[in-house]
């Protein structure tokens, strides 16, 4: 079952994010993960802040998201995301929809 990784991000330093987005794009095709979107264009509908930046990856399982997110390849960018943004990560089935 494909799964999507959701994530809101605020950056504190931003000395980390041109190197993360360049390295971590293709690390992300080899867990089977493609990016549906990444942006800073978000409109606040509901709820009280918005995140600086969100994006959205779909993977074709949840074992490859996992395997993605706790790989040895992509630690070293997730300490630098998590030692210079606040982020929430969010796994999600993509189950119960109308396609």
């Amino acid at each position: 079952m494909k799964h999507l990784l959701i994530v809101e991000t605020n950056i504190t330093d931003p000395s980390w994010v041109q190197d993360y987005l360049i390295k971590v794009t293709p690390l992300l095709s080899k867990f089977s993960g493609k990016y549906v979107t990444r942006t800073s264009n978000i409109e606040i509908l509901e709820g009280e802040k918005k995140p600086q930046y969100s994006l959205v990856a779909e993977f074709a399982t949840k074992d490859d998201a996992l395997a993605f997110y706790a790989s040895k390849e992509y630690y070293p960018f997730k300490e630098a995301r998590r030692n210079g943004s606040s982020s929430k990560f969010l796994l999600v089935p993509v189950e119960n929809g109308t396609e």
